[in-house]
């Protein structure tokens, strides 16, 4: 499954390599946890998990491994959830979500019949760690020094934020897009090949992607990043989000377009909902889960003092807490996902909602 393997007592192998894969783990559990644990769930998985490495990302002293996870119903007629962690390697905590609720799901699978019947209707996809290199390194961007959601084929319309929308001057500064002339980089090539592979020709399909860093408060952003008008699919966003406030009320979440905080240069959702939807009659939603990590910040000042702490919640209770406040939505998008047909808007409810979503969203942009 892995290049990491798991040696019993009885494998014979040369005392060099013994040397360098003991040398490997330990790497691992210093700098790269989250991928030490995610093997571990995957090695205790019940059968019907599919996993395969769908790209290899070599560093000087290590290989790491970018994991792909299916689960639920192969046939290419049932909608797809894809959910993705790890895009920035600070932002650590995305991938704990991700793998957090990855476990969740396959202890479940022991007893609960109803997750089971559920399963039979939808087909989940996930990318736990997309950048383990960035995350081993820890830095922002891979290895490369290429922010891995400014590396799309798409340029922003109107001005976009100095630095923050996506700079090509060079790899040491913050917010590096790549060379355009070098296309993108392995890792997105890796995820835009799972997503030809998976999404064009469903009916519907879903896809989060775990952030943090941004703001007081969680927000769920939804394309575009490159411009200030509305997604020609913007009803069935807003039909989404009604279902959503229904069913929890109560919840702590903004849902929004990006481009009400700022436009982006090469935003990786913006260019793979372009290729998916025009694809095909299907629709596709991708959304993007950004935990506000100034609120961890205001409760905990020195974590200013140290990197990671910028973007993840450092106290233990805190840490715990975020893990486990994020699983009612991931159920939901499942949920939602393998009912699309219940909610989706019909033809005569389409330009109702349009009109509802561009008066909540655009209004201010004229």
């Amino acid at each position: 499954m892995s290049e990491l393997r798991t040696l019993t007592p009885h494998t014979a192998i040369p005392r060099e390599q013994a040397g360098r894969d003991g040398r490997q783990r330990r790497l691992l559990r210093g700098f790269l946890p989250e991928l030490v644990n995610l093997e571990r769930v995957l090695a205790e998985a019940p059968e019907g998990v599919r996993t395969q490495v769908v790209e290899r990302v070599s560093l000087k002293e290590i290989n790491l491994p970018v994991y792909r996870v299916d689960v639920g119903s192969d046939s290419p007629d049932v909608p797809v959830v894809m959910l993705v962690g790890g895009v920035h390697g600070l932002e650590r905590i995305g991938a704990q979500v991700v793998i957090t609720w990855l476990r969740n799901l396959l202890c479940r699978l022991a007893w609960d019949a109803h997750l089971k019947t559920l399963l039979e209707k939808v087909h989940i996809t996930l990318l736990p760690i997309l950048n383990p290199g960035g995350m081993y390194l820890n830095q922002r961007s891979n290895p490369n020094g290429v922010d891995l959601m400014r590396n799309s084929p798409v340029t922003a319309q109107g001005q976009s934020t100095f630095l923050l929308g996506g700079q090509r001057w060079s790899p040491r500064l913050p917010w590096y897009t790549g060379d355009p002339k070098l296309g993108m980089e392995p890792e997105n090539r890796a995820l835009e090949a799972v997503i030809q592979d998976l999404l064009p020709g469903r009916p519907f399909s879903l896809s989060l992607d775990c952030h943090s860093g941004f703001g007081w408060q969680d927000q769920i952003w939804f394309p575009y990043a490159y411009r200030r008008r509305p997604m020609r699919r913007i009803a069935s966003v807003m039909a989404l989000k009604l279902i959503w406030e229904q069913a929890y009320p109560d919840h702590n979440y903004v849902f929004e377009p990006q481009s009400r905080h700022y436009l982006t240069h090469g935003d990786l959702w913006d260019h793979f909902y372009k290729q998916v939807n025009r694809a095909g009659s299907g629709s596709f939603i991708p959304l993007t889960l950004e935990m506000g990590s100034w609120r961890w910040i205001k409760k905990r000042p020195r974590q200013l003092l140290r990197l990671k702490g910028l973007f993840n919640p450092l106290a233990p209770h805190r840490h715990q807490r975020v893990l486990r406040s994020h699983l009612a939505l991931m159920d939901f998008l499942m949920a939602a996902a393998a009912s699309h047909e219940s909610w989706l808007p019909a033809a005569d409810q389409e330009s109702m909602l349009r009109e509802a979503a561009i008066m909540h969203w655009y209004r201010e942009n004229g």
